[in-house]
């Protein structure tokens, strides 16, 4: 007789309701700590172009100690939904446990995505930012910018200073609205990024631009930067000068040296190698490597985002789901 098996699948609104900025950026510093300590695999992402369809199916499998589990996030990436009504990128993290292989979970990903990517960021901006950092710039006004906002928050509570930019004058405009309604402060629509990152201390660059939107002589001596959008070696945000200037974390060596347009091209134009590359955040978390070493110093943080990250954070949903009977279980057998 077959064993039952019993896929729980956990809705967007349901993700959002389980999965709390200040706990998942808990689970992702556990999560890139077992990365880097080797208590985790996570292989490069797999990516189908559909250059017909001006758009991408992204794989990404992972497999970790603690929580104990191994699965995948598969992702649709379409730029052009951009304003029309549906995410960027969709998808769902699928869990098996690892005793028997047999699936326990279906979570959407895109709430999983927008939580975790912005706790990542809040995690590096928690290790690298000055302590007194307080000037907060974001560069773009999608879903990514309304998580980083919300978790530049949480781990710098103290900042007093909120400007955002974007080339949608309309969602620009949107954005700030809602942002400073959200959290009971002002978000400043600047004219310009030049003018949203002057004197910042703390700059997150959230956009879809394939070209820089970030330069390097912007950037005010102790600034930490959160470099989010340019996840594709074809892809940049920040451009050679700004990559040179910083003193850079990734999230993974390999995903970087393979994936991150802003290191790329300034390792092609020959302004640095791959030796500019200080460590990963899990390298700081278990003492592998120093962090900000004075208060002067400009620290870059490159995400690409990593599986391991997604099945944490969707483990913990599933955990949470399970517990107050939330979501809705399909028996396959």
């Amino acid at each position: 007789m077959d064993a039952p098996v019993e896929v729980r699948v956990v809705a967007r609104d349901e993700v959002r309701q389980l999965l709390s900025m200040e706990r998942c950026i808990e689970l992702m510093a556990d999560a890139l700590a077992a990365l880097s300590g080797g208590e985790a695999e996570n292989p490069l992402r797999t990516v189908m172009r559909l250059s017909r369809l001006g758009a991408a199916l992204g794989m990404m499998p992972a497999a970790l100690d603690a929580p104990a589990t191994i699965g995948l996030k598969v992702i649709s990436v379409v730029p052009s939904n951009r304003g029309s009504g549906y995410e960027s990128h969709q998808g769902f993290v699928l869990l098996f446990e690892p005793k028997h292989g047999a699936p326990i979970a279906l979570v959407d990903a895109g709430e999983i995505t927008a939580i975790r990517t912005a706790a990542v960021s809040g995690l590096a901006t928690r290790l690298l930012a000055r302590e007194d950092a307080d000037d907060l710039a974001i560069l773009g006004s999608g879903t990514q910018a309304r998580t980083h906002l919300e978790a530049m928050l949480v781990v710098r509570p103290g900042i007093r200073r909120i400007r955002a930019w974007s080339p949608n004058v309309e969602r620009l405009r949107a954005f700030a609205a809602e942002g400073s309604q959200a959290h009971g402060l002002p978000v400043e629509a600047a004219a310009s990024a030049r003018d949203a990152v002057d004197g910042a201390t703390i700059v997150c660059t959230v956009t879809a631009s394939p070209t820089p939107v970030l330069e390097g002589k912007w950037l005010t001596p102790g600034v930490h930067v959160n470099a989010v959008g340019a996840s594709q070696p074809n892809a940049r945000e920040l451009d050679a000068e700004a990559v040179r200037r910083s003193r850079l974390f990734v999230d993974r060596r390999e995903s970087a040296l393979h994936e991150c347009g802003d290191l790329l091209a300034a390792m092609e134009a020959g302004i640095v190698d791959e030796g500019h590359i200080v460590g990963e955040l899990g390298d700081l978390l278990i003492g592998g490597v120093v962090g900000r070493r004075e208060a002067s110093e400009i620290t870059l943080f490159e995400s690409l985002g990593l599986a391991v990250e997604d099945l944490a954070a969707a483990h913990e949903v599933w955990r949470l789901a399970a517990e107050r009977g939330l979501g809705t279980s399909i028996r396959l057998q």
